[in-house]
């Protein structure tokens, strides 16, 4: 080879190799071209080999667990026959709630229709899947993980196949059992066998375990007869069987169950198996009353309404509960039950005429509710639910949808004394604190205007009077100035501490709170005054003393817990409510006598819909509560002129019935006297004012009259010349020290504006 032919040679092998030289000189030259560090290892081939990897692992977990996982031959135990059996304290049974409610019945009998309301709001494409919802199961695993609890998951399949052959509970391992159960049967059986067991399996509520008995017990027809409204509405009740119930539902149970027909029939328009037009024409039908069972009759009933709910809160729900097989001891005591049911009867039912419309309407409308706890225990020795199932389906003593009036001013005293609050004139608030008894006074400090007036516009003292003697008399005047200085924020946090609920509509920091503003029931009220009673120990109050099953596990609440104030605030609330009842023109006077010592504070609401009395003595706690109900709407209405008599206040018929009740309850008993060693009623103070705030004439008529004492001296202005405080004590009827004297003109006082509460 020349050297001619060898220059071309080269210039040819180096022309070949000048690609990979260029390109390593575009990347700065020099380079070796291996990749380093962290890229060697995540390449796109060892991440899609991963990714697959991942998968084909998945995939054989999922086909082992199939074929691990056997579908079941029988039902669940929990799908057998069994009954729940109720104690009394003492083990005697109370009352056996019967084996369940279920007719099967085939799904040719349950119209068209009403099948499709189950299917639109439960799984719209139960005929097109195939028994599980992956989307849905991913969904329900998100909100598990979010805190938003388990539900958003299941099929129509996998309903029946929880409720048929597995249990309530909520573990993983059952819901994998469930997922792999699911695609089984959904291979084995066919759509409509399937929507008929699932139809024959729920739990609608009013113990009714299928669509027939459901029918029956919500209509009054049987499953064929149903409307596609009525299957609408048991379509929506299904999720949540207790508080979906239109005969017990509070105002939140109302709102959710509409929306949830609602979303029945939108589901079935958006299906194309509704016609809009019809849509809009169609509304919820209400039930029919719920009928006791058989051995619910009486107090009893409510008593296991009161059980339920207790263990609803601990975990265990209706269905776990109706399915059977439970063994539950109340801490109700047979005596106690009975001496308050007969307490009710003679104070109350016997001086009504609950058949007279006309000359005594009024009567129709009573409800009483009453809770007696042991405030050493937390027991719930006695409960009084209303006249009966039959005629009123939820229970009064746990109703929640009235306001506890002047029965909350103990609770402003206390987070007063917690917070060592003090007056506008910087005086510590004590028993012994002074304030301005005017009615209609307004209040100073408030970004909030408020000038409550006193029961029959009184005006008390000189115009000074003491926290004592404002408690005594109930004066609003007076705890409407004190939240203010207390701070209501800081009258909230006590009231939660010692046991009150935070419910949707509480006044969050108006000086309206003081009167009572806020919902409570009988049982948290019991709660309350029993952790003053018990030195300040906060108490919950618990009607379960223990409850077995063979399969399930059941924990009571704790019943005595910390303390939620201290003993010297609970004792000195304990020494003041003792003078309401001890002071011969205290609202509580009514209640006393030689057989025991007690403290208690009268309640009546604005409009006198709803009356209190919450008393204790060193051995039981009882709150007795009388609410105004029209009987076929349902609103809220004024108790005045119950039994043919006028305003039915705290000291009218729940202070007798309390009184009968608790001679009755401690007939027998060597009752003690409580024991107040921390008790701090705080030192007398002097005035540093001599008069009211100034009142603008639309606020009062004139100036409180004058008297010769700083304290029990209401006067009133009012067009009538006098007027009385009546309260029947033990050996007669009692009055104020001094009559109110009319101090205005002929225009009447100005009426009470929303929250006012004029009366105590």
């Amino acid at each position: 080879m020349g050297r001619a032919e060898a220059r071309r040679a080269q210039q040819q092998r180096g022309a070949r190799r000048a690609p990979s030289g260029r390109a390593k000189g575009a990347k700065g030259g020099g380079g070796t071209g291996k990749r380093t560090g962290i890229r060697r290892f995540f390449t796109w081939k060892k991440i899609l080999g991963a990714f697959f990897g991942v998968v084909l692992l998945l995939m054989a977990a999922a086909i082992a667990l199939y074929f691990s996982v056997d579908e079941p031959t029988d039902p669940n135990k929990q799908a057998t026959l069994q009954s729940n059996t109720y104690r009394w304290s003492d083990g005697s049974i109370m009352a056996n709630t019967g084996k369940m409610n279920r007719e099967i019945v085939t799904l040719d009998k349950i119209p068209q229709d009403v099948r499709t309301a189950f299917i639109a709001i439960e799984n719209k494409s139960f005929y097109q899947d195939r028994g599980i919802d992956l989307m849905g199961v991913a969904r329900g695993l998100f909100n598990t993980v979010r805190g938003k609890g388990t539900a958003g998951g299941s099929t129509i399949t996998q309903q029946y196949v929880k409720n048929y052959y597995l249990t309530q509970d909520q573990s993983a391992t059952r819901k994998l059992r469930e997922l792999v159960i699911s695609l089984k049967v959904d291979q084995r059986m066919e759509k409509d066998d399937i929507l008929a067991g699932y139809l024959n399996t729920n739990f609608y509520g009013r113990n009714a375990y299928g669509i027939q008995a459901a029918a029956q017990a919500f209509y009054g027809v049987d499953a064929g007869q149903l409307t596609l409204e009525q299957g609408a509405y048991l379509a929506s009740v299904i999720q949540a069987p207790s508080q979906y119930d239109l005969a017990t539902a509070g105002p939140n149970g109302t709102r959710l169950v509409n929306i949830r027909f609602d979303a029945v029939l939108d589901n079935m328009v958006e299906m194309g198996k509704l016609d809009p037009e019809k849509r809009k024409t169609m509304t919820l039908p209400p039930p029919i009353k719920p009928k006791p069972r058989p051995g619910m009759d009486g107090q009893k009933g409510y008593l296991v309404q009161a059980a339920n709910d207790e263990m609803n809160k601990q975990g265990i729900t209706d269905a776990m509960i109706t399915a059977g097989g439970w063994n539950i001891t109340l801490n109700v005591d047979k005596n106690k039950q009975s001496a308050l049911e007969k307490a009710v009867q003679d104070e109350l039912e016997s001086k009504l005429d609950r058949k007279d419309t006309k000359g005594r309407p009024q009567d129709q409308s009573v409800q009483a509710g009453a809770t007696s706890v042991d405030p050493k225990t937390g027991a719930v020795v006695a409960m009084y639910g209303g006249v009966g199932l039959e005629e009123k389906a939820a229970s009064n003593a746990l109703r929640t949808d009235y306001q506890p009036g002047s029965t909350f001013k103990p609770i402003v005293l206390a987070s007063a004394l917690e917070n060592a609050s003090t007056t506008q004139d910087g005086k510590p608030i004590t028993p012994n604190a002074l304030y301005d008894g005017t009615s209609k006074r307004p209040v100073v400090g408030s970004k909030i205007p408020f000038n409550p007036q006193n029961q029959d516009n009184t005006n008390y003292g000189n115009p000074m009077m003491t926290v004592q003697e404002a408690t005594n008399y109930s004066v609003n005047s007076v705890y409407a100035q004190m939240i203010v200085d207390v701070k209501p924020p800081n009258v909230k946090k006590t009231a939660l501490e010692l046991g009150m609920q935070d419910r949707e509509g509480w006044p969050e920091d108006k000086p309206a709170m003081a009167l009572g503003t806020m919902s409570a029931n009988t049982l948290e009220m019991a709660g309350v005054y029993a952790t003053f009673d018990n030195h300040g120990k906060k108490v919950t109050p618990t009607i379960i003393k223990k409850a077995e099953h063979k399969d399930s596990e059941f924990t009571p609440q704790q019943a005595v817990g910390s303390q939620a104030v201290s003993r010297k605030t609970a004792d000195t609330v304990t020494k003041v409510l003792q003078g309401v009842v001890e002071d011969e023109g205290g609202s509580g006077n009514k209640v006393r006598s030689s057989a025991y010592q007690a403290g208690g504070k009268t309640g009546t609401t604005e409009s006198n819909v709803a009356a209190w009395f919450t008393g204790y003595t060193p051995e039981l706690v009882t709150v007795v509560a009388m609410f105004g109900e029209d009987p076929n709407t349902h609103n809220q209405v004024t108790l005045t002129g119950t039994a043919g008599l006028g305003r039915a206040g705290g000291s009218s018929f729940p202070a007798s019935i309390w009184r009968a009740y608790t001679l009755a309850a401690l007939k027998g008993v060597d009752t003690g006297k409580f024991q107040l060693s921390e008790a701090d009623m705080g030192a007398v103070q002097t005035p540093s004012r001599s008069a009211s705030p100034t009142v603008s004439p639309s606020q009062s008529s004139s100036p409180p009259a004058a008297t010769n004492s700083p304290t029990q001296s209401p006067t009133q202005t009012s067009p009538t010349p006098t007027a009385t405080k009546t309260g029947a004590t033990p050996t007669g009827t009692t009055s104020p020290t001094a009559t109110p004297t009319k101090t205005g003109g002929p225009k009447p006082p100005d009426p009470p504006v929303l929250g006012e509460h004029p009366d105590n």
